[in-house]
């Protein structure tokens, strides 16, 4: 990897960073802090090791775990067996839900086979899940800002089925219809793009006034912290490589985010095999960030690769401090000493 140099600046910006790119010639890789891995992802990857440790081979997960090639790949060759639907599952086998949560009606498909279920959902979905429950109960129209037929979005809508409609994009506004505009809600998705869903809920407000808020903010911490390093590097870069799928929601929307803020190019790779070296024809400053599904693993790849074409000074830009810890689900938590 690379030599870092550790700039220290929190929330760098142009200035901060303290370069010139007029006068700078040589090549160097703005590295975005944070990145990579979110506490949900930790959660849910380790809760299918532990799974596979505890009970041996085979454990079946319902979709993939995470939007992330390597780790699906890699939690195959340890035993790992992802599937589509619950009723792929053999009876009485163990099944983990993946962090992007599910409807309840897949916990009934589960008990009626018998399957042991280990939940791995990300406690934030579960709180937007939670949200929609309660407003059902008070008898709200919902409007779910996301991505329709994204997994996270299909298990909130299944809490309320006949309270939520999802609204896809900000120009889905005008489509949107209720019972009554005086008890409206919105929730969102928790991997979307922050500016795009405000624009979302700016003209759902014009076409409800009385919309209603959130408790609390459904963007996950992680998706918001990502995109934030993002648009403090992305003016100083020609080029920022995002790693992460192309299924990955948040990763996309960091694709978009350096875009909107600034870089000339922006492209995502799943590996440092995926750059293509025309990418870097002309460019003196590269960003680099991954989402919040991508292992470290893969970022180090990028840089030993960006480095072979002569991009070897790192430099952090760090916007926030990650210390949030899950619990790991009960079933296969350690056991006390």
């Amino acid at each position: 990897m690379p030599p870092t140099v550790n700039m220290g600046i929190p929330g760098a910006s142009r200035s901060a960073l303290g370069t010139d790119p007029g006068r700078d010639t040589g090549k160097r890789v703005l590295l975005a802090e944070p990145r990579g891995y979110c506490a949900g992802v930790d959660r849910a990857v380790e809760t299918v090791e532990r799974a596979l440790a505890k009970h041996g081979a085979p454990v079946y997960v319902r979709h993939e775990i995470v939007h992330n090639r390597y780790v699906v790949d890699t939690l195959t060759k340890a035993g790992a067996v992802f599937v589509e639907q619950t009723d792929e599952v053999p009876e009485g086998a163990i099944v983990v839900f993946s962090a992007h949560g599910v409807a309840p009606w897949v916990h009934t498909e589960a008990a009626e086979r018998n399957l042991q279920t280990i939940d791995a959902t990300c406690p934030l979905v579960t709180k937007v899940h939670n949200e929609a429950k309660r407003f059902a109960r008070d008898d709200y129209d919902i409007l779910l800002v996301g991505h329709e037929g994204h997994e996270e979005v299909v298990g909130t809508a299944g809490e309320a089925p006949d309270h939520v409609q999802v609204v896809d994009n900000p120009d889905a506004v005008e489509n949107v219809t209720v019972r009554d505009p005086d008890k409206v809600v919105w929730l969102s998705q928790t991997t979307l793009s922050v500016d795009e869903t405000m624009e979302t809920v700016r003209r759902l407000r014009e076409k409800f006034p009385t919309l209603q808020d959130p408790p609390s903010d459904d963007i996950c911490y992680a998706t918001q912290n990502r995109q934030v390093a993002v648009k403090a590097m992305a003016p100083e870069c020609q080029l920022v490589i995002v790693v992460g799928s192309r299924n990955s929601s948040n990763s996309v929307r960091l694709v978009e985010v350096a875009l909107g803020a600034g870089a000339d190019a922006a492209h995502l790779v799943d590996y440092a095999e995926d750059i293509d070296p025309a990418w870097l024809s002309g460019v003196t400053t590269v960003g680099v960030t991954s989402g919040a599904s991508v292992p470290e693993i893969l970022v180090r790849g990028v840089l030993d690769r960006l480095a072979g074409y002569g991009y070897d000074t790192v430099q952090p830009v760090t916007t926030a401090n990650e210390t949030l810890v899950f619990a790991l689900p009960r079933e296969i938590r350690p056991a006390r000493t």
